[in-house]
């Protein structure tokens, strides 16, 4: 099957290779794991402890592979990673990571996480713009090879189906709240742009807590509630002066301090061909 990659225009070319993801980046891994499945399995068979930005590295290669490069090949190869990964977790229960309802949080949490991520750190989406969005999300399924029965129709359905998750089928499982103690011990990621790096310890945040502070700050509150995570209305003051100066600072970044390696020189290609392009029909 064809899938239409995607090019300049479109909103995850703008925005999946930012810097400013990282700060949704914990949020995004404590929500994939409070599903069972992704929590057994980033028990078992994840390097999140011994290497935490290792693997956030590697995770932000690929994904800005699904979007800047070679989407369906990145896709075939994580498919091919984890057709391994499985087995019975702590409470009997069997788990398979390419489990589709598991395969499909994965892919489906990171869109409410883009959502929030423009709440707290830039502009909030108009519904338009998030049906935009989400259309696009869907298209991103379709090149990770999430099957279409997991995926909602529109972004009123995938409302309905994040809800439901977090209510029904999201666990305080022991992996998310391991990873939210990791993320307090964890320093500022290395090769961060020196502009960002100065955000990453606002005054009254210590650097080893800052990584938890955003983590925290940035889930739903529903999701708090379920982890058992004191949130107070000081905290979420301190979140929302941290959010502005990020907003207004990231539109002031040079390209190449914006975005990360792949996503800028996909970027820079992408003009450069266009440039030539006009100059060859205009001769």
């Amino acid at each position: 099957m064809d899938i239409e990659p995607f090019g300049p225009g479109s909103m995850h070319w703008d925005t999946a290779g930012e810097y400013r993801n990282l700060l949704v980046a914990g949020s995004a891994l404590v929500l994939q794991t409070m599903h069972p499945a992704v929590g057994a399995a980033v028990a078992e068979y994840s390097v999140y402890k011994d290497d935490p930005w290792g693997r956030l590295t590697r995770t932000l290669e690929s994904v800005q592979k699904w979007v800047y490069a070679d989407g369906p090949a990145e896709g075939e190869r994580l498919r091919q990673v984890h057709r391994s990964i499985g087995g019975v977790d702590e409470q009997g229960r069997p788990y398979h990571a390419l489990n589709g309802e598991a395969w499909a949080w994965v892919h489906l949490s990171l869109f409410e996480r883009f959502i929030a991520l423009n709440r707290y750190f830039g502009t909030p989406l108009t519904v338009e713009q998030e049906r935009r969005f989400y259309a696009e999300s869907r298209q991103l399924g379709a090149i990770l090879r999430v099957p279409e029965r997991e995926m909602p129709a529109d972004l009123e359905a995938f409302w309905r189906y994040f809800d439901s998750m977090v209510a029904d089928r999201l666990e305080a499982h022991p992996t998310a709240l391991d990873v939210l103690a990791v993320l307090r011990g964890t320093p500022a990621p290395p090769g961060l742009p020196r502009p960002l790096r100065r955000l990453w310890t606002p005054v009254g945040v210590g650097s080893g807590e800052f990584n938890h502070f955003v983590t925290v700050g940035t889930l739903p509150a529903a999701v708090r509630r379920k982890l058992g995570l004191r949130w107070t209305a000081r905290e979420e003051r301190r979140l929302r002066h941290l959010g502005h100066a990020v907003a207004v600072l990231t539109p002031r970044l040079p390209e190449r301090l914006r975005y990360m390696p792949i996503a800028y020189h996909a970027r820079k290609a992408a003009r450069i061909s266009r440039r030539i392009e006009r100059q060859l029909r205009s001769a």
